[in-house]
């Protein structure tokens, strides 16, 4: 197991300063904003009330948008090593934030036992952080509160580009602090361990076909 596992299995979390290039991430937004504007679909018709947040947010899923589950595909293997785990993805989603938004402190769903927190950009490139508590809890909270309350925890700045991979079942995480920028877009990237308590989560909605059902010599 590398250092990086070693911490990120201790600590719940690791922060990854410019691991997509910019160019990359603002690329996909860009490719998604236009195959959208070409569908005759505005960011407007997506926004969504959630619990953990105060405002409507636009937020738009890998099986409604397939290069987003490609993504995420493509991560998988660099993900994995980092976690020091073979993993298999299970699902993702894109959030766009506000200016002045926060997103309540909470933990995540089963599906989201290794995550990816990806800034693909920021109209005014101002640091936003995420905050990951620093004790292990061993089921989901069904709740969203304001802030961590008396639990430490950490906080990392987040530039375009960079990601934080955390334990998002096991550690409450955040952002408490109002977005400064005009807005922001955000890339939640999700995993599970084949060999670990949530494997049936893997490939969410995915229909994975036999070799002998592709008949690819037929194409």
């Amino acid at each position: 197991m590398t250092g990086q596992a070693e911490r990120y299995r201790e600590e719940g979390y690791l922060a990854l300063p410019g691991f997509v290039p910019t160019d990359v991430t603002h690329a996909l937004l860009g490719m998604m904003k236009g195959d959208l504007t070409r569908g005759g679909v505005s960011f407007d018709r997506l926004k969504r009330k959630h619990a953990l947040l105060a405002n409507e947010a636009v937020e738009i899923y890998g099986r409604h948008y397939l290069p987003l589950s490609t993504f995420l595909w493509g991560m998988t293997p660099a993900v994995s090593a980092l976690v020091g785990t073979a993993l298999k993805p299970s699902y993702c989603y894109f959030r766009m934030y506000r200016q002045g938004d926060v997103c309540h402190v909470h933990s995540d769903r089963y599906a989201c036992e290794h995550s990816l927190s990806l800034l693909l950009a920021a109209s005014d490139d101002k640091p936003w952080p995420l905050e990951v508590g620093s004790q292990h809890i061993e089921t989901p909270r069904e709740r969203a509160d304001p802030d961590f309350g008396d639990e430490a925890y950490g906080s990392v700045p987040m530039l375009p580009g960079d990601a934080v991979l955390y334990q998002g079942v096991h550690r409450l995480h955040g952002r408490t602090m109002p977005n400064p920028n005009r807005w922001s877009a955000h890339l939640f990237l999700h995993w599970v361990d084949p060999a670990g308590p949530y494997a049936e989560h893997a490939m969410e909605g995915v229909v994975i076909p036999a070799t002998e059902t592709l008949a690819m010599e037929q194409a």
